[in-house]
């Protein structure tokens, strides 16, 4: 109210101070016996006819005090608007309930119309407010449509349906890009280590929503059952959501030891050095996007962490050739040194393939094997394991056409990958760097498992892009800058100018 004359605001609530002597009265009159939870949903239900009455009284003062702007005003289009029409209304739905918002408002033939109050206000294209907005951006991110529509009627006693909540999460997520192009990151020492990392996992999607190839294949496929999809069918409706992170970590030499230590039960925790611990996480993700935009956005915000590439850049990866040519080319056109490592757990998953063409399933002598051959690969031995690999199985007659090709794969994922220098784990330990992509797993588990893989679940892009954008904003710690952000520019969208409203001496 400051700014406002006081003269008139003495009768301007008179309504509201009505409904606060009666919830007085009501407690004042009510039985010695109620209990306190049947008063906290008492005053829950007054405290929101209370505030939307106070509210609603405050909108109508400013109402009173809006006089005419001599000679009209002016709208973004540049056209003056002189015709004035008073007490021009529309809805607000808050969460303390629906309001309505009266104002003046400015005519010109063949132009729109022009409210200032609403610029003023900060009104909202839609009839839903930003308040109502953002706590269906928070519901909606956190659990599925039907739970965030339950929470929102809970807190506020607004019903919103289904498809409305799913464009309000869609409009508070429309700043995301925009917001980190411009937000400062974190700043890292000179002796930290920025790490990058990409990956990738499927979401169920309605049929016009997946890529024309996907769409094709599931169009021509047959469903065994009518009400779900078995197993097998899952794999035509999905649509690749892509993930991105940056981190910082401080260095941590390790060893070999340090690694495979954590396997086995006679070493104590305190024996093993712990791995460098990430810090200042951020991450992106995208279902419209695909996997170079993705990485294009991992690589500016690597950039503005160190614009002058003065730190260590490390790429862990899965080994994927379409993603680690991605990466290159980023480097090459950024001319930024780019240290590519692949990501040790998929390294030793395909020791185990090679294992089970050696060993009988279930064999512990496989579980041996496997431990020494990754330790030669730590030690910078890659090459003489696929060696190994290739001879012993060279010299076998027993094994089956699946276990040779099983084999064959492996010898060649080594080979080729360490050929690249994308296995060199010495290097790596000896400075302190990681070599596993947990943090990416991590977040294609939190960014998507955990709430686009809800049972039953089938998404639009439109939703789809907005629900993983809200929870990388989430996971990010960003989401209360990001709504300040968010209001700045819907104001500059919805009210782009607006003339100052006199108001009463």
């Amino acid at each position: 109210m400051a700014g406002y004359a006081n003269h008139d605001v003495a009768g301007a609530f008179e309504s509201s101070r009505a409904v606060f002597e009666s919830i007085i009265t009501e407690l004042g009159a009510a039985d010695c016996g109620i209990t306190h939870s049947e008063l906290e949903e008492l005053l829950t239900e007054r405290s929101r006819t209370l505030m939307r009455r106070l509210l609603q009284e405050h909108l109508d003062l400013r109402s009173v005090r809006e006089h005419p702007v001599p000679g009209g005003v002016t709208g973004p289009d540049g056209i003056q608007r002189t015709r004035l029409e008073q007490g021009r209304r529309r809805g607000l739905a808050t969460v303390f309930g629906e309001v309505t918002v009266t104002r003046l408002a400015y005519r010109a033939p063949s132009a729109s119309t022009v409210h200032p109050a609403d610029g003023v206000l900060n009104l909202p294209a839609e009839k839903h407010s930003h308040g109502l907005r953002r706590l269906a951006a928070l519901e909606a991110a956190r659990g599925s449509f039907g739970d965030a529509q339950a929470a929102i009627s809970r807190a506020t006693g607004q019903e919103v349906g289904k498809r409305q909540l799913q464009q309000l999460a869609a409009r508070a997520a429309a700043d995301f890009e925009a917001f980190y192009e411009t937000r400062r990151s974190p700043a890292g020492t000179s002796g930290d280590v920025l790490v990058l990392s990409a990956d990738g996992k499927g979401i169920v999607m309605h049929p016009e929503a997946l890529r024309e190839a996907t769409r094709k294949k599931a169009a021509e496929s047959v469903r065994k059952l009518g009400t779900r999809l078995s197993k097998g069918e899952k794999r035509n409706r999905t649509r690749m959501a892509e993930v991105g992170n940056v981190y910082d970590i401080t260095p941590a030499a390790r060893t070999a030891a340090d690694i495979l230590a954590r396997t086995s039960e006679t070493t104590s925790a305190e024996e093993i050095t712990p791995a460098p611990v990430a810090r200042n996480k951020w991450l992106t993700a995208s279902v419209t996007t695909n996997a170079a935009g993705v990485l294009t956005a991992v690589f500016d915000e690597a950039t503005r962490r160190d614009p002058t590439h003065q730190r260590q850049w490390i790429a862990l990866v899965d080994g994927n050739n379409d993603q680690l040519r991605r990466i290159r080319t980023e480097a090459r056109t950024r001319e930024v040194k780019v240290t590519i490592l692949i990501d040790v757990i998929h390294v030793l998953e395909y020791l185990w393939k090679a294992a089970w063409c050696l060993h009988d399933e279930g064999d512990p002598a496989a579980e041996t094997w496997v431990g020494e051959q990754a330790r030669r690969i730590l030690d910078g031995h890659a090459l003489d394991v696929a060696a190994t690999i290739d001879t012993t199985t060279g010299t076998r007659d027993d094994l089956t056409p699946t276990q040779r090709k099983n084999a064959a794969a492996t010898v060649t994922y080594l080979t080729r990958k360490a050929q690249a220098g994308y296995l060199d784990y010495p290097t790596a330990l000896t400075q302190g760097w990681p070599i596993a992509t947990g943090v990416i797993e991590g977040a294609c588990r939190h960014l998507i498992a955990d709430r686009m893989d809800i049972t039953g679940a089938r998404w639009k892009l439109p939703s789809a892009e907005a629900i993983l954008q809200l929870r990388a904003l989430h996971a990010n710690g960003d989401f209360n800058d990001y709504w300040t952000y968010h209001l700045t520019q819907e104001q500059q969208r919805n009210h782009p100018t607006h003339n100052a409203i006199p108001q009463a001496a």
